[in-house]
């Protein structure tokens, strides 16, 4: 492990582009800011729509948010809106990636890379289910999957390399932990996701979904927060 940590000057430089401490220190808050972004979305545009029977079950208000995973938001009154949210929360969070891991010179180059190279994988299957909505189904789900599956590796990856640094060590340690616990609500996201309860606008697709997001979208918010306050 000995050569994933190194220091590093107070800038980093790939490809020509530098990037300095300061503006890396910002650039982590896109890591809070997207997640509340998409969070006051479907919040918001959920409440806001009347509950209404679609295809894919009761869409807007409290039964919407228990019964169907917020991606049926994306569709219909104000579907654009949402999927804006979306998409917006994937470019935050891409800025947020870029910018927490330059704040942490005790990072080598290669490992830093790495971490990059992993967590790009959620914005990345956010701005995927912006482009794709719920009704094209595949694609959609491989940026749900992106977005809330991958994590259970880049949360592993990060908490093994952050908790050998002292000013990270606590997060590092709560990043082990959130690897497996991403992981069973994943597997509870799946085995209550059922087309007919769904349709039928009974279930709790909706709620587990909501959870395993929120656990996901908290712990970018606690690492862009922490790269903003001690860097």
């Amino acid at each position: 492990m000995a050569s994933i940590f190194s220091k590093s000057n107070n800038s980093v430089q790939g490809n020509g582009i530098v990037i300095t401490s300061e503006v890396a220190r910002w650039l982590a808050l896109g890591m809070v800011a997207g997640p509340v972004v998409i969070t006051l979305a479907w919040i918001v545009l959920g409440l806001m729509r009347p509950e209404i029977k679609t295809e894919w079950g009761v869409s807007g208000g409290i039964t919407g948010m228990i019964t169907q995973p917020f991606s049926g938001l994306g569709l219909g009154t104000n579907g654009s809106l949402f999927n804006a949210a979306f998409i917006l929360n994937g470019f935050l969070l891409l800025a947020g990636v870029i910018g927490i891991f330059q704040t942490i010179p005790e990072i080598s180059t290669r490992a830093r890379w790495w971490l990059i190279a992993l967590f790009t994988l959620t914005p990345l299957g956010s701005v995927i289910d912006g482009i794709f909505t719920i009704d094209h189904f595949m694609p959609h789900m491989m940026g749900f999957v992106l977005a809330v599956g991958t994590p259970v590796i880049s949360f592993l990856v990060a908490g093994l390399v952050l908790r050998r640094i002292p000013r990270w060590q606590r997060l590092g340690t709560g990043l082990l932990w959130a690897s497996p616990l991403t992981l069973l609500l994943l597997v509870l996201f799946f085995l209550t996701f059922q087309y007919d309860k769904m349709a039928a606008g009974i279930g709790v697709a909706g709620l587990t979904e909501r959870i395993l997001v929120l656990e996901v979208q908290a712990w970018f918010v606690a690492m862009g927060w922490s790269a903003f306050r001690h860097s």
